[in-house]
């Protein structure tokens, strides 16, 4: 029997999975030939670009019947370690008991995690960019509701004015007021070093962005940044003192640390600089995808994000090189010429972007319509039969946005 293994069970290592087992199908070999296994410590999907949200205790869709409808073996654990030379993973499970899996093709879909820099006091900030992460958050703002009403309490600083760092501060006004009554006196601040909010996203949006935390009431603290954390409130680089019982850490993301145990040259951000078709440089039967791969989206210099959006292709593209790499087969060069944005503005307010220059198409309520679309339809898993998610790993590989 041979054996791909792909590790992680986000967008990434999920559409590998499947389109590896739609290369299988295709090819008329049974799964007793050909074992396809993801590693993760739980078989559900984290709907991570909702973390933001409330209730994040429920952004968690299951995959265990998506995985039986595929013959996809799921191995419960944690990868601990992966030996290249002897092409084998270690795997812990919960009771810290470790297994050593051998594989002919590996899939690095791992993920990342938040960078939280040497800031004095980082322990103290929350964050949503892991579902228990983001549950200790929620549960906190509900608990501010037994506390005397003070500055502090009220007073909520997001850390990092990007696509999350807004989308954590536009929601937060409805959030905390039907915690803590409309009559709360609700403060939120959004504090970042860059000299304008969004600064990835060019200047086009800028205004309406501008426009939508004026009227909410979000203040922006821009050009000092985070400079230190006390538990009881923040000290801006400027020194500017925030009282605050609640500083939200949303500033910058890095590759899995099992990157690192993988020979082979990664960028600033941990991921690894893939091949056209996501394979690890000089190492033939590894490929990395999602979070874990640099890899180029088109011949114009532009390169995939730490997005769901790139994740899914790359996750479908990964896998199904993995598997036809491994029959022997043509492998295909990964590409997504077309690259959208839409950043959730609170309330029944969105903005939706095209193309790598952030052009505006959709502002306000229709935006938000498609948001909602995004969040509840298109990132979550397809349904647990062959026809359907095969169609869906094929779509996400060649859909143009």
């Amino acid at each position: 029997m041979q054996q791909i293994i792909i590790i992680g069970a986000g967008f990434a290592g999920m559409y590998a999975a499947i389109a590896a087992a739609k290369v299988r199908h295709d090819q008329g070999v049974s799964p007793e030939a050909l074992r396809i296994a993801v590693v993760s410590p739980e078989p559900h999907l984290v709907i991570r670009p909702r973390l933001y949200e409330q209730k994040p205790e429920t952004m968690a869709a299951p995959l265990s019947d998506l995985f039986n409808a595929l013959d996809i073996h799921y191995i419960r654990g944690r990868a601990e370690t992966i030996d290249t030379a002897a092409n084998t993973i270690t795997v812990v499970d919960a009771d810290g008991k470790a297994s050593t899996h051998a594989y002919d093709r590996l899939v690095l879909a791992a993920g990342s995690h938040l960078f939280r820099p040497g800031i004095p006091g980082i322990e103290h900030a929350f964050s949503t960019a892991q579902l228990d992460e983001a549950v200790a958050l929620d549960r906190h703002l509900h608990a501010l509701a037994a506390k005397p009403s003070t500055p502090a309490r009220n007073t909520v600083v997001v850390g990092g004015a990007g696509f999350t760092g807004l989308e954590v501060a536009t929601e937060m006004p409805a959030r905390l007021r039907a915690i803590l009554g409309d009559d709360a006196d609700i403060r939120v601040v959004i504090v970042d070093r860059s000299a304008s909010v969004a600064p990835e996203m060019g200047a086009e949006p800028r205004p309406y962005i501008e426009e939508t935390l004026n009227r909410l009431g979000v203040e922006s603290k821009l050009g000092a940044g985070i400079g230190s954390l006390d538990g009881k409130g923040v000290t801006l680089g400027d020194g500017e003192y925030i009282e605050s019982d609640t500083i939200v850490w949303a500033a910058g993301m890095r590759a899995s640390p099992l990157t690192a145990q993988i020979p082979a040259e990664r960028d600033p951000l941990g991921r690894i600089i893939g091949e056209a078709d996501l394979r690890v440089p000089g190492i033939a039967n590894v490929f990395a995808t999602g979070d874990n791969v640099k890899a180029a989206t088109d011949a114009d210099g532009h390169f995939c994000l730490m997005s769901c959006q790139h994740a899914n292709r790359l996750g479908s593209f990964a896998g199904h090189n993995a598997a036809t790499d491994l029959l022997g087969l043509e492998t295909k060069p990964y590409d997504q010429p077309s690259y959208v944005t839409c950043l959730d503005l609170g309330g029944d307010v969105a903005l939706f972007t095209r193309g790598w220059t952030a052009k505006v198409e959709v502002t306000g309520a229709d935006a938000k319509k498609i948001k909602q679309e995004i969040n509840t339809v298109w990132i979550y898993p397809p349904k647990a039969d062959k026809e359907t998610a095969f169609a869906a790993a094929e779509s996400v590989r060649t859909i143009n946005y």
